[in-house]
């Protein structure tokens, strides 16, 4: 119901969860290529509220929630990385190391980042390095208000 109700729209499905109450929660998290307007979300809320209706009849008791990822949020699909291209990007990789660097390339196998370095009052940029999704265990983007 969810891919139908995405239709053409370039997004993807980053989660989706129901909560198991009463009053179940649905969630949906989209991303795409650009980001994910309000106008997008509604559009899609209102379609996918008319295929539950359609399938599980107008009396149904539930809550739709139609979202974005927060700016706080991980990235967790490959497809959320290019549009952040440039921006500087907090990986903890499987291994228990951390890296925080500039992204600055994104494929289907991984990212590259230019790591930096912090000593004392001195930043150093290491060379960009290649780090494929399997080894990368989280990846947020670093939110700055400078």
């Amino acid at each position: 119901m969810l891919r139908d109700a995405i239709g053409d729209l370039e997004l993807f499905i980053v989660g989706l969860t129901v909560s198991d109450s009463v009053m179940p929660k649905i969630t949906v998290i989209l991303d795409g290529p650009t980001g994910l307007g309000i106008n997008e979300c509604a559009m899609i809320s209102r379609r996918l509220n008319r295929r539950i209706e359609e399938r599980y009849g107008e009396d149904s008791v539930y809550s739709l929630e139609v979202t974005s990822p927060g700016a706080d949020q991980p990235l967790t699909d490959p497809r959320q990385y290019p549009r952040h291209i440039g921006r500087s990007l907090d990986l903890k990789l499987n291994d228990g190391t951390e890296k925080t660097g500039v992204l600055t390339a994104a494929t289907a196998e991984g990212v590259e980042i230019e790591e930096v370095i912090k000593q004392k009052t001195k930043k150093t940029t290491l060379p960009a390095a290649f780090y494929s999704f399997g080894d990368i265990k989280e990846a947020k983007v670093v939110i700055s208000f400078k």
